[in-house]
């Protein structure tokens, strides 16, 4: 007793779709007892029609022809069991993606549609009850990450009494934000809203902070992931080093600075930033002459609090948790091999959007006062030229970055508020200022700060009589524009951080086309990914502003929240099977599985079998492809099911 019943959509599919002759061919087909058009099936009224058919028609299976899947299918499965139907027993066929909306010939596609039908009937024939199973949830959830969006998603979780693991591969959390000066449109000090975060996470008694950390495998699924996490050694032992900062004073070996960008120097042995949280030192391998052939032991002899552990090697430790948060946050695009005409890196007084923030700031290399790199002068022209990376298809990167635009006219302000005398320049391509308040903050650049915006891109820069020669093209006037500056600052665009590749995958995480880890649904699912218990938070989904990135992080906290406080999950009965009695032991099943949810176990005496551990199985039927005598059957997807469809469709 089959019902059949064909979703409108509104115009989404009837505009293309005759949805009643779709029914109608529904009804002639072997084992249908009902087959309606409705308007719209995911409402309530549909959803109650539906309900209203299978218990006054006693059907026993139901077939929805509406949009995806991935959509709505969890949608009707629950209306199926508030009708006393086991919601397994649905097959839902895609019209509007399939059909609808990349079709323009109403009659090819009704008949196509009445296929994909014909195919769902013939399958959900063969559908057996099954019935989802219950698993306990470690009541834990690791955040990788720590910077605002980390930070803010910790927080969220630890509140609601879940203890937290917040895990960051640097030696101090903060993120790109600890390495701004002030933040848009109201010009706080970056410092004075995170630090106060940062010193509380550090002090949670739900959070357990794990930095200069990163997470090395995984195993497990949704409630119960298993995660080793590998501690890096830093020749320096966090519980005993109190900050005091004088083996970063008396070490005579120089490092790159990394927290200033480059802006400067540090040592091999140095405390981050003097905001660092935890305020503990780290010893760089690469650049300590200790470990380079030399002697030195400076370091080690000066410590107060014998904190110093040349033989200090990594640690790797596994920890069980519930749920996960992706805060990876964003990586600048490298500029200097893709605009060759802008010097590549060879004029020191070209410098990136960062660069300046860390001479823009108190805590920086200048101490706050604007010097150019080359030879510490005040610069009195300044240009700044936006994106860098970003909405330029000859580099391959035709995405806007989201903040440029505001960024940009931040640190114009800052510079005259710096530099009373001083001038600004922007060349940009258009303005995007679509925040709260974000508008009027652009337009106080040039009306109270008199920068100068300049519509058009920068052909070349090159130096002359002690300047940069800045030659663009002013789109407005169509004429060409050429400016001495004494600095040039690259507005870059924001990339995916390094490394958030490989974390995608140890995560199940799929990532766009730019590199950012991908939404399940860019609407419905917009903090969650698609492997199940993993969340996204702030720029590892995509560029994003301070605002969007805490209001994300904590949305994806409510989420871990409300996963974790149940006690227990269901899990899928859409989960692979295997006959021992004719399986041959290859294991090529286990070779393949990407979840790790096949095991060997001994039948009978003499031989072993594959076993399929179903708390772990996410139901890919990789495993029943692979399988070379054909033993593993995979719930929901057996073979008779899919050579229905295939029979249907060649009718």
């Amino acid at each position: 007793m089959i019902g059949v019943f064909i979703c409108q959509c509104g115009t989404n599919i009837s505009a293309t779709v005759d949805t009643g002759k779709v029914a109608q061919a529904a009804a002639a087909m072997r084992g249908v007892a009902d087959a309606e058009s409705i308007q719209y099936a995911c409402s309530d009224p549909g959803q109650a029609a539906i309900a209203a058919a299978i218990r006054h028609k006693r059907l026993d299976r139901v077939v929805i022809g509406a949009c995806s899947p991935r959509m709505h299918e969890a949608t009707f499965r629950r209306a199926l069991d508030r009708a006393g139907l086991n919601p397994f027993m649905l097959e839902m066929v895609n019209i509007r993606e399939h059909c609808s909306w990349i079709h323009s010939d109403v009659d090819q596609a009704t008949e196509k549609a009445a296929g994909l039908v014909r195919k769902g009937i013939a399958r959900v024939r063969h559908h057996l009850p099954l019935s989802a199973g219950k698993t306990a949830a470690v009541r834990r959830a690791l955040v990788v990450g720590g910077g605002i969006a980390g930070i803010q998603a910790a927080l969220d979780i630890a509140a609601a009494g879940i203890p937290v693991t917040l895990v960051e591969k640097s030696p101090t959390i903060g993120g790109n934000m600890a390495r701004l000066d002030k933040t848009f449109p109201t010009l706080d000090c970056s410092s004075c809203i995170l630090t106060p975060l940062m010193v509380e996470v550090k002090q949670h008694e739900n959070i357990e902070l794990m930095v200069n950390s990163e997470v090395d495998d995984v195993h497990g699924h949704v409630g119960n992931f298993e995660v080793d996490i590998r501690r890096k050694a830093t020749c320096v032992d966090e519980k005993k080093c109190s900050g005091c900062m004088i083996c970063q004073e008396k070490c005579p070996a120089k490092a790159p600075d990394d927290f200033n960008a480059g802006m400067g120097q540090s040592k091999a042995i140095s405390v981050a930033s003097p905001q660092a949280v935890p305020l503990v030192a780290s010893l760089r391998k690469e650049h300590c002459r200790r470990f380079s052939g030399g002697k030195c032991r400076v370091c080690q002899k000066l410590c107060p609090a014998g904190a110093v552990d040349y033989g200090q090697q990594d640690e790797v430790v596994r920890q069980s948790f519930g749920a996960v948060v992706a805060a990876t946050g964003y990586g600048f695009y490298d500029w200097t091999g893709a605009y060759p005409t802008y010097g590549m890196g060879l004029y020191p007084d070209v410098i990136t959007s960062l660069q300046y923030e860390r001479l823009l700031s108190a805590s920086g290399p200048t101490g706050g006062h604007i010097r150019r790199p080359s030879d510490g002068a005040e610069p009195r022209q300044v240009v700044f030229i936006s994106c860098i990376g970003s909405r330029d298809e000859s580099v391959g990167r035709p995405q806007c970055c989201s903040v440029g635009c505001m960024y940009i006219a931040k640190q114009a302000i800052l510079t005259k508020e710096h530099i009373p005398d001083s001038q600004s320049y922007i060349f940009y391509i258009d303005m995007r200022a679509g925040g709260k308040n974000y508008e009027e903050f652009a337009r106080r650049a040039q009306t109270r700060y008199g920068t100068l915006y300049i519509r058009g891109r920068v052909g070349k820069i090159f130096p002359r009589w002690g300047k940069l020669v800045v030659m663009g093209t002013d789109t407005l006037v169509g004429d060409q524009v050429e400016i001495e500056a004494d600095l040039v600052v690259l507005a870059t665009g924001l990339t995916a951080s390094d490394g958030a590749g490989g974390l995608a995958r140890k995560f199940n995480i799929s990532c766009d086309e730019n590199g950012f880890m991908a939404e399940g649904h860019p609407k419905l699912k917009p903090v969650e990914a698609e492997a199940a218990g993993v969340f996204l938070a702030g720029a590892c989904q995509g560029p994003k502003d301070i605002p969007a990135t805490v209001a994300q992080a904590g949305a994806a906290a409510a989420k871990v929240i409300g996963l974790l406080s149940r006690g227990e999950l269901e899990t899928s009965p859409m989960v692979a099977a295997v006959s021992q009695s004719k399986c041959s032991g290859c294991f090529k099943c286990r070779d393949v599985c990407p979840f790790g949810a096949i095991e060997d176990e001994r039948p009978a005496a003499g031989r072993t079998a594959a076993r399929v551990l179903a708390s772990l199985c996410r139901g890919c039927g990789i495993c029943s492809a692979a399988c070379p005598p054909g033993v593993i059957s995979l719930s929901g997807y057996t073979d008779k099911q899919l050579l229905a469809e295939v029979v249907a469709a060649l009718r």
